[in-house]
């Protein structure tokens, strides 16, 4: 009987596995890392939705620990009132990944939340391996804090939002704005599918290693890339302080290698006391954010992920 038959697989999310595992294309690791970056985005303009119209995309940049930061400001109205904002720090272990291979993603949280949404092009392994990456997404945030002249918009808390890598970043950042807090307040954090600790067995990395997207493979190339530092907790946020946790919407998915990552996270959080909506997307894979063409169910897992940020946000009203 073969993983696919034993775990609960959506038809739409079958239909693309099977495409995606019948092309003879070589693993990511085998490719040259330009080529394998290459390959991310053209990923997304074959299984992606595409970008919402919004007021405002505009590119800047601010100052970083080693250069300037690249940022994208997306929002859908051209001024608004004073509220939060999204800061989003995408995926891509670390290794693959930018403004473009989350563009579409980017337009749909801003349309849908009708909040603004910056996002980080923070460096990437292995030219710049751990703790570069949440090096500039910490000073990209607290830059964001500050600079709602530049902005065009008053921001009154931040919002980390991201997904795998992403959703690591975000946990790290938040931790380390609760620690030494930022201009404006953390008010909620949105880590989707996120790497947490370093448990070298949790059994969705067995059960789930090849064939579901996101291979032991490419798991293993991208740690390779990233050197991140065991049992720290920039680098593995489930070592972090959960007691001062903000509101969290908590994101997996339920064929995914590090689903049981994301899992132990949200335990931590639970027995801290945290307030925790905790969305566990059965019958999908790690990606489905990027992939809302190929897999239409996806964008409904996104709309109950926006459901869950305006029922933190108007509770905390």
């Amino acid at each position: 009987m073969t993983e696919q038959t034993t775990h609960f697989v959506r038809p739409d999310v079958k239909a693309f596995l099977d495409f995606l595992n019948g092309v003879n294309a070589p693993p990511m690791s085998q490719l040259p890392l330009e080529m394998a970056r290459a390959s991310y985005i053209a990923m997304g303009e074959m299984a992606e939705l595409p970008p919402r119209e919004l007021a405002v995309i505009r590119d800047l940049t601010c100052p970083g620990p080693a250069s300037d930061i690249p940022l994208r400001l997306y929002d859908a109205q051209a001024t608004r009132e004073p509220g939060p904002a999204v800061v989003f720090f995408h995926g891509g272990g670390f290794v693959i990944g930018d403004l473009e291979s989350h563009h579409s993603l980017c337009t749909e949280i801003a349309a849908e939340l009708d909040l603004p949404v910056i996002a980080v092009d923070y460096r990437l392994a292995p030219e710049h391996p751990f703790p570069a990456a949440p090096d500039d997404c910490e000073a990209a945030a607290r830059w964001i804090a500050g600079n709602s002249d530049v902005l065009g918009r008053e921001i009154t808390g931040l919002i980390p939002m991201g997904d795998s890598a992403g959703g690591n970043l975000t946990i790290v950042i938040t931790q380390a704005l609760m620690e030494k807090p930022a201009a404006v307040p953390v008010v909620m954090q949105v880590p989707i599918y996120p790497v947490s600790d370093d448990k070298p067995d949790h059994q969705s990395f067995r059960d789930f290693a090849e064939g579901f997207m996101l291979t032991a493979d490419s798991m293993n190339w991208f740690a390779g890339a990233y050197q991140a530092v065991a049992g720290h907790k920039r680098a593995f946020p489930i070592y972090g302080d959960h007691s001062s946790t903000p509101p969290t919407v908590l994101v997996t998915a339920s064929l995914d290698p590090i689903r049981d990552s994301g899992r132990a996270y949200g335990a931590e959080l639970i027995r801290a006391g945290a307030e925790v909506v905790f969305l566990e997307m059965k019958g999908t894979i790690h990606t489905f954010t990027q992939v809302r063409k190929a897999i239409p169910s996806g964008q409904a897992d996104m709309q109950s992920i926006f459901a869950a940020v305006r029922l933190l946000l108007e509770r905390s009203r």
